[in-house]
């Protein structure tokens, strides 16, 4: 598994990431089992957010259940979790009351004493950035959570924040897979009148600002085709995507989830790719992904074959 130094933390992060949203209904077993094939293929960066399982915290409650973490084993892991997101209205909430009374029922049901990266769960609206900053910085100052991040956030949101912040963002989650990938295509076809790829759909190139700033992308639904529509992996829609997969896969003797993850992993923009699944093969196959030496002949032979445009 590849590692690497999370920018503007201390924290050494597998560009693999296993998320949690799916685990509510699983026996303590299966989430141990999750988790443990998780670790054993080097994935030690568990990714929550307050909202998961259908009840607020459930989650996080059902992850610290299965697990029951003696300190030293709490200390071995990363813990992220996600604030902002009210599933009751639904609307978003990104106030000093909502942001502490969220991370406070987060660590009570994860039963730690802290978080290690707090992300602010898709943009608020009516965001006042200095709400934001005092919450962040009594966080901050109480050692509750170490770092923060956003997710699915513009540049331009981004800025918003860290001008009234103490803290650096260190993290943006953003949807990404070879199929769903406008963050990366439009840049490849800059300057293309006419064409819907070229469009500028994040407020000014967010895969480049991150990479500016030393945001670390992570890249949730690695495998959705679109949002929520279906994976591409072995879909008849995406047949010569999936031929190109299964050549490759072949090749470096992986499965097409390996391939998938690689595809991600190899851009230098070193992201870490955030898995969804709770089936514990698919974490090790796509783990296997991980330091997968795709050539850059064989990244473009795959966006090409999902079809975005290489002039």
């Amino acid at each position: 598994m590849k590692q690497f130094t999370l920018p503007h933390t201390d924290i050494t992060a597998p560009n693999v990431v296993l998320g949690l949203m799916r685990i509510a209904e699983k026996s303590d077993e299966e989430i141990r089992t999750l988790v443990r094939t998780a670790r054993d293929a080097g994935i030690d960066f568990l990714d929550h957010a307050d909202i998961y399982g259908g009840q607020k915290h459930r989650c996080e409650e059902r992850f610290a259940e299965a697990l029951a973490l003696t300190p030293s084993e709490r200390d071995q892991i990363t813990i992220q979790t996600k604030a902002g997101i009210v599933t009751d209205g639904p609307y978003f909430d990104y106030s000093y009351e909502h942001l502490i009374e969220s991370v406070e029922g987060s660590l009570k049901a994860l039963r730690t004493d802290r978080i290690d990266i707090l992300l602010l769960h898709r943009p608020d609206a009516l965001v006042e950035p200095e709400e934001v900053a005092r919450a962040f910085d009594e966080l901050h100052a109480s050692g509750k959570v170490r770092h923060f991040g956003v997710s699915n956030h513009t540049p331009r949101q981004i800025e918003l924040l860290q001008k009234h912040l103490d803290q650096p963002i260190v993290a943006n989650q953003l949807q990404l897979s070879i199929t769903h990938s406008t963050i990366i295509a439009q840049g490849v076809a800059s300057n293309m009148q006419g064409s819907d790829q070229s469009i500028v759909r994040d407020g000014g190139g967010i895969l480049d600002f991150c990479r500016l700033h030393d945001i670390t992308i992570q890249a949730w639904s690695p495998f959705q085709a679109g949002f929520f529509d279906g994976v591409f992996l072995g879909h008849p829609e995406y047949a010569e995507l999936n031929a190109v997969i299964d050549r490759l896969a072949a090749k470096y003797d992986v499965t097409p989830e390996g391939i998938a993850t690689a595809w991600i992993t190899r851009h230098p923009a070193q992201m870490q790719v955030a898995l969804g699944t709770t089936t514990p093969q698919r974490v090790a196959d796509s783990a296997a992904g991980s330091e997968v030496p795709l050539t850059r002949a064989e990244w473009y032979e795959l966006f090409r074959a999902a079809g975005w445009i290489v002039p």
